[in-house]
């Protein structure tokens, strides 16, 4: 059968059969793409570079005269101090936190370690302005770079967290036993042999807390610390959309940029992969004892009653003391409705857009695809009111007619969250087998039928969690739906923050632990996904 099958010629065997029959050595490989789907992902990048086109645009447009004006003033230069001394102080304790309890929770006997775990991500169910919210409320007189960092290090440490405690799952204990053979302590031990491996995952969650904390507005507004995202906001409200705006919005771009290439610098030439599976040992357990027992017992004790405590216990607080009267507030129910409808709508945009980039870079691989999914990447690392300030620019010169409407408020969603929704698309669809899609083509389908009826339901986990990604982070945004937002709506975050900015802490309360119930799928999966992918 096989030697009759050789002799058959390609022409006369359908499409799908010469595939499966010749075998792929990388998804796609001989095909071409279908020119529509190259289309499609051509427009969603080229739309993804709008707010960097923006920035350049409007730097020219000033001119260097008025721009070195601008910039060489001394409120630039305290602003960017803050953003400075706020990376400097915050990124360092955000990175002993997380190494530190995903040590404890991954290598150490300690008691209870398995729920310390779960508990360590539970703050990302915490929008970041609900933490600044409770700590306002617990102590009014907190504010200024002591607090923001103190809040940030809280709201953002797991984001640290999540990725070296997956790395410490994935570990191959053969590597210590060699070390220790050789007289290596249990200090110089993981200074030497465990720190380096964990290279990439602390930097690539270094990367994610600078990128929100450049970004972040909610937080530090209501501490009182300026930051470049807050003076941007204020000088856009008074002066709408001034140059002085832009400007400050052009040097928030360069420091998110500036982020990404030190990021990428520091993964330096090191080699991270091993040959083989490695041993089948699961990981050895550091026994702790005594004093160092309840020293290690106090750090996720402490942690959680900040990240986790106070929260909750402001909230209870606020809401007992409202009663029954901040549940019946007119204005709660529509900014329910209303964020559920725009993350909907907007999560259904974002993975719509994400498929073309996804199924060409799994499908059809190549320097134009790699290029084309590096602009979307770029541009989501940008702070959501310098993609607001954008298509504010752009739909008042050109496209009027939805100026402040609903379609710009998708379209910024569109722009921040679509690589949240391509990451898992990518995953969902190099999972489905090519020769399936083959197939159906042979038998008549055409291309967009194919990936529709087959490639898609068979990637259906990933998009459904791509879907679920991208909902949950536009049910909390808040930055670009204050700028972009029709008069009239108003999401639960806008509506928090419309109370907050009213000293009405009561009423502010039951918006809070809405968001908060809407994050917890989101904390779930992603504590889930992390152990998933070190094989646990």
């Amino acid at each position: 059968m096989a030697d009759n099958l050789s002799r058959t010629p390609a022409a006369q065997m359908p499409r799908g059969a010469v595939a499966t029959c010749s075998g792929y050595r990388r998804q796609g490989q001989g095909r071409r793409s279908p020119p529509w789907l190259l289309g499609a992902a051509l427009l969603v990048s080229l739309l993804a570079l709008l707010p960097l086109g923006f920035v350049i645009g409007i730097s020219i447009q000033t001119g260097w005269a008025t721009i070195s004006q601008l910039l060489l003033r001394p409120r630039v230069a305290e602003l960017l101090g803050n953003t400075l001394l706020l990376l400097v102080l915050t990124l360092p304790l955000c990175v002993l936190l997380g190494v530190a309890l995903a040590w404890l929770t991954e290598r150490s006997d300690l008691p209870g370690r398995r729920a310390w775990s779960l508990l360590a991500v539970a703050p990302l169910a915490v929008p970041a302005f609900v933490h600044s919210y409770a700590w306002v409320s617990l102590a009014p007189s907190l504010h200024g770079l002591p607090a923001a960092v103190l809040v940030s290090v809280i709201a953002y440490f797991p984001f640290i967290y999540l990725p070296v405690s997956a790395t410490l799952r994935r570990l191959d204990p053969a590597l210590e036993d060699v070390a220790e053979s050789m007289g290596l302590r249990p200090r110089a031990l993981f200074l030497r042999v465990v720190l380096p491996q964990l290279r990439l995952a602390i930097g690539g969650g270094a990367l994610l807390v600078g990128l929100h904390l450049l970004a972040e507005y909610g937080l530090y507004a209501m501490i009182r610390f300026d930051t470049f995202t807050t003076a941007i906001y204020d000088q856009f409200q008074s002066t709408y959309n001034g140059p002085a705006a832009n400007m400050l919005a052009s040097v928030l771009v360069l420091c998110c940029l500036a982020l990404l290439a030190t990021e990428s610098a520091s993964r330096g030439q090191a080699r991270y992969a091993r040959v083989g599976s490695g041993s089948p040992r699961a990981q050895r357990l550091q026994t702790l004892r005594g004093a160092t027992r309840l020293a290690a017992l106090c750090l996720p004790v402490l942690t959680c009653a900040l990240a986790l405590g106070v929260p909750l216990l402001t909230l209870g607080n606020w809401l007992l003391s409202g009663g029954l009267e901040v549940w019946q507030a007119p204005e709660l129910l529509p900014s329910l409705q209303q964020t559920l409808m725009l993350a909907s709508l907007g999560a259904l945009l974002t993975t719509c857009a994400a498929i073309p980039v996804a199924w060409l870079s799994i499908r059809a691989p190549g320097r134009l695809l790699r290029v084309l999914e590096s602009c979307n990447y770029v541009t989501s690392s940008l702070p959501g009111i310098v993609v607001a300030l954008a298509l504010v620019t752009v739909t008042v010169k050109y496209a009027r007619p939805i100026y402040q409407t609903s379609i710009t408020v998708l379209l910024a969603y569109l722009l921040m969250f679509l690589p949240r929704a391509l990451v898992s698309l990518r995953a969902g669809i190099a999972q489905a087998p090519v020769e399936l899609e083959n197939i159906a083509r042979s038998l008549g389908r055409t291309p967009f039928k194919a990936l529709w009826r087959v490639t898609l339901r068979l990637a259906a986990p990933g998009v459904a969690a791509g879907a679920a990604l991208v909902f949950l982070a536009i049910s909390n945004e808040l930055t670009a739906t204050l700028l972009l937002a029709p008069n009239g709506t108003r999401t639960l975050a806008t509506g928090f923050w419309a109370r907050t900015s009213e000293i009405d802490y009561a009423a502010a309360a039951p918006y809070a632990l809405i968001m908060i119930l809407l994050s917890l799928p989101l904390t779930g999966l992603l504590y889930h996904q992390s152990r998933r992918t070190a094989g646990r």
